[in-house]
């Protein structure tokens, strides 16, 4: 069976989305959802009616959730850190409060199967429950998929 890996992250609003503070991150926030559509491993990723995530806020007005689906851990790595996402992920601090909370959750899920957000926020949860398992693990640990483990 052939597995893809999820991931979700939250990002909790310095202001507004709409405000002069934000104005950056919305500018591009096109830009880098269009960047990773088209990198290599890349297979799904949240959106709605208008084509980003902004607008569905299940966790409050201020937070906004990412989330996708890569072919495998490296595919997602090479986009965070070794595209031009890496400058983006750089000005998050302009954009967003810095708390040091876990935010951050990936996980193997069957090829072709789409996670949805409270999949995505159960395996969160798990996380900070419990550390770092094959079920919801973060880049600094990592699990194989189950298949190959």
């Amino acid at each position: 069976m052939a597995y893809h890996l999820a991931q979700m992250n939250l990002a909790v609003l310095k202001a507004p989305l709409d405000s002069p503070e934000l104005a950056g991150f919305v500018t591009e926030l096109g830009r880098i959802n269009a960047l990773a559509e088209s990198s290599p491993g890349f297979v799904w990723r949240l959106q709605d009616d208008a084509g980003d995530a902004t607008a569905l806020r299940p966790l409050g007005e201020d937070v906004l959730i990412n989330m996708s689906v890569w072919q495998d851990l490296a595919s997602l790595r090479r986009f965070v850190y070794a595209s031009e996402h890496r400058e983006f992920l750089r000005r998050r601090r302009d954009w967003f409060v810095q708390s040091g909370e876990t935010r951050l959750v990936a996980w193997w899920t069957r090829a072709g199967q789409v996670p949805s957000v409270a999949q995505g926020l159960a395996r969160l949860a798990l996380l900070k429950e419990q550390g770092p398992t094959p079920e919801a693990f973060t880049f600094a640990v990592q699990f194989p998929p189950p298949d190959t483990s």
